[in-house]
């Protein structure tokens, strides 16, 4: 007798946790935009749900979703990536506790840490986790995480996944990867060893530039437990309908990746050999210090691409505020390609700090759109 395979990546991010409706034959779940379930008696509940904030149709259906496509056994989905962040932070962490994160993080997570998990007696080192040994080296006794962004948020460095979870394991501590610039589709950190993969459901899941999202998936049971516990009990979770949202957008996650890498890698090209840029950071070059370890880890490099412009921070802003169709604003991973600069926009928070980003640095998400009107686009605000 045959096993059945494994259905392929597409074909999970269409039908994993949403069965069509048992009622009507419905094949896109319903929304669920409801607080409260009745019950058939004291404490019957149906199928589990009591109340929207313990656990809601909808959302299950997203959840089990987005553990499918991480390989996890737990998934889990919030109002916000850093609400996510705030979490999984509370859960794993406790006062006298050490963490450690990049030196490069999202300045969002850093403002979360630095300005709030530090006030409950939570220790905290910046380090290079592109550097093995200096990650190796970062370790405490009390060490109880490693932060990790892969593909990191601006300048695209690269953590090896892998090599970083045989550290933690060794420390009894858990690795925690962000993984929303490279999305499930491109990279799978927990089969790298990862005991956490973390999402702002925004970007590229959710695609579309209309929903505000996080989630959590583990392939720790145990672990899982507890953070299904946190998220009830801290209550910043997912509705029905920004669920419903983000499981629309995961339908195409496949086909609108492989147009996201196309296109930046034309956009690479072209800003590799343009006069007034001075670096391109990108980890599909041959000359990223991280190359290497991406084409290992990931089975493509992104939509997300940052450049360094020639005559500083001004001559920066000056290219965002002349594009047409690249919109100036911050988030990333939907249809639509967005230029920002980080100094000012995104990474402010940073400002000052050893997470501070070059001042002449642009960061672009490179969208869908007809690729010839990106690049026409990109030369004229370059003058």
């Amino acid at each position: 007798m045959h096993e059945q395979p494994s259905p392929h990546f597409e074909t999970l991010a269409i039908h994993a946790g949403q069965e069509p409706d048992p009622l009507t034959g419905a094949v896109v779940p319903p929304i669920h935009q409801v607080s409260t379930f009745k019950q058939d008696g004291v404490g019957g509940l149906r199928g589990g749900y009591e109340y929207s904030r313990s656990a809601n149709p909808t959302r299950t259906a997203l959840e089990e979703n987005l553990a499918a496509l991480e390989g996890g056994s737990r998934g889990l989905a919030f109002a916000s990536g850093l609400a996510a962040e705030d979490c999984l932070l509370r859960t794993v962490l406790s006062p006298g506790d050490h963490l450690v994160i990049p030196n490069d993080a999202y300045g969002g997570t850093f403002r979360l840490i630095s300005k709030v998990v530090e006030r409950w007696g939570v220790e905290w080192s910046v380090v290079d986790t592109s550097d093995v040994e200096a990650v190796r080296a970062a370790m405490r006794p009390r060490t109880r995480a490693v932060w990790v962004e892969t593909p990191s948020n601006p300048l695209l460095g690269i953590t090896d996944i892998a090599a970083i979870a045989e550290i933690t394991r060794e420390a009894g501590a858990r690795l925690v990867v962000d993984n929303t610039f490279a999305s499930p589709y491109l990279q799978q950190p927990l089969a790298l060893g990862a005991d956490v993969v973390v999402h702002s459901t925004t970007k590229y899941l959710g695609g579309h530039s209309d929903v505000v999202g996080g989630a959590l998936v583990t392939s720790d049971p145990g672990l899982g437990e507890e953070l299904a516990f946190h998220q009830n009990a801290m209550g910043a979770v997912a509705g029905p309908f920004d669920s419903w949202l983000v499981l629309r957008g995961i339908k195409t996650l496949a086909v609108r990746m492989d147009r996201h890498n196309a296109n930046a890698a034309r956009v690479v090209e072209m800003l590799r050999s343009h006069p007034s840029v001075h670096a391109v950071l990108y980890p599909g070059l041959d000359s990223h210090p991280g190359h290497e370890v991406a084409a290992k880890q990931m089975s493509g490099f992104g939509g997300m691409v940052s450049f360094r412009v020639t005559g500083g921070e001004e001559a920066a802003v000056a290219v965002c505020e002349r594009t047409r169709v690249f919109t100036l604003g911050e988030s990333l991973g939907g249809v639509e390609s967005l230029i920002e600069h980080p100094g000012r926009m995104t990474h402010a928070s940073a400002a000052g700090s050893a997470l501070e980003v070059p001042a002449d640095l642009v960061r672009l998400s490179v969208g869908i759109e007809a690729i010839d009107d990106l690049l026409e686009d990109l030369t004229r605000a370059l003058g």
